[in-house]
């Protein structure tokens, strides 16, 4: 088979039509259909089903997808390796994580680790859905829960450990709530929206201390962790947040101290197949020297 008509197949599967293919190829529309056309003949079976909304894969079509993408991902591994050496790691490498730790967290520490790598370029992917490493779509992740795919090569790095704040200005206005159930007197916020269950549970104001069918009102609830700390940090509300987000001098207080509090394990996570390729095996260690140093 034709290595350039299996290239335009599969980027054409993937964009699901000769247009949006055409234009991540530099080519026509009808460059692309025609060169799909040959491959099917060359082939002796149809690869797509055609309609007014779309290409859609036949049964044959989505074989030679799986074969495509299985090829793809091996040759980008193989030139990972071919590109790079372990005195000088260099390349692209695709990250994965959690918003709130990503952008709160991780973020912070990139400069040193491009001090360190000046020629590994770092893609950061922010997504609290996990994203399938065995299938590329990132080359390493940072995890809030243990990985049960088998095989996953996983690194325990440090727990990440919930406590409930309020700012300064908020306790000065309000008070502060000594027990659970002076919280029913205050403006809580939530962590919310389509999220994993695993981040949601520990965001409990609403049923700490009292029956869970009755729960207490939420003043705001926001699905994204830095918008959560902002509006604590303005004296919205009271909320739980990650320690990550409050061990600076942000004005933030914790408050209930007693209060037994959960906590997640953060995992680094990667493919078996990414085990010897350099610049994953650098960044593990920067990572894994930074969670030695960060106490919680």
């Amino acid at each position: 088979m034709d290595w350039d008509k299996i290239r335009i197949f599969f980027t054409v599967a993937e964009a699901g039509s000769f247009t949006r293919a055409g234009e991540d190829l530099g080519l026509s529309q009808s460059a692309v259909s025609r060169q799909i056309s040959a491959l099917e003949r060359d082939l002796r079976a149809p690869l797509f089903h055609r309609h007014a909304r779309g290409l859609l894969l036949t049964e044959q079509g989505d074989l030679l997808f799986r074969a495509a993408r299985d090829m793809k991902m091996r040759l980008e591994t193989t030139r990972a390796r071919l590109t790079e050496t372990a005195e000088r790691p260099s390349g692209d490498l695709k990250v994965t994580t959690t918003v709130g730790l990503g952008s709160l967290w991780l973020t912070q520490r990139l400069p040193e680790f491009f001090d360190l790598y000046p020629e590994i370029r770092v893609e950061l992917i922010l997504s609290n859905e996990e994203l399938d490493l065995a299938m590329r779509e990132a080359d390493v992740a940072i995890r809030l829960r243990q990985p049960t795919q088998p095989d996953l090569i996983q690194r325990r790095l440090f727990t990440v450990h919930f406590h409930i704040y309020a700012s300064t200005g908020y306790i000065k206005q309000f008070g502060e709530p000594k027990t659970l159930a002076d919280l029913d007197n205050h403006r809580l916020l939530a962590f919310g929206g389509d999220q994993p269950s695993y981040l949601l549970a520990v965001h409990w104001l609403s049923t700490a201390g009292r029956d869970v069918r009755n729960p207490r009102p939420y003043h705001c609830v926001i699905n994204n962790i830095s918008g959560l700390k902002t509006a604590v940090e303005s004296g919205a509300g009271i909320a739980v947040l990650p320690d990550y987000v409050a061990d600076q001098d942000n004005g933030l207080e914790q408050i209930l101290r007693d209060v037994e509090m959960p906590s997640l394990d953060s995992y680094l996570v990667y493919a078996e197949e990414m085990r010897q390729v350099a610049r994953v095996q650098v960044f593990r260690d920067f990572l894994v020297s930074k969670a030695q140093r960060w106490a919680y």
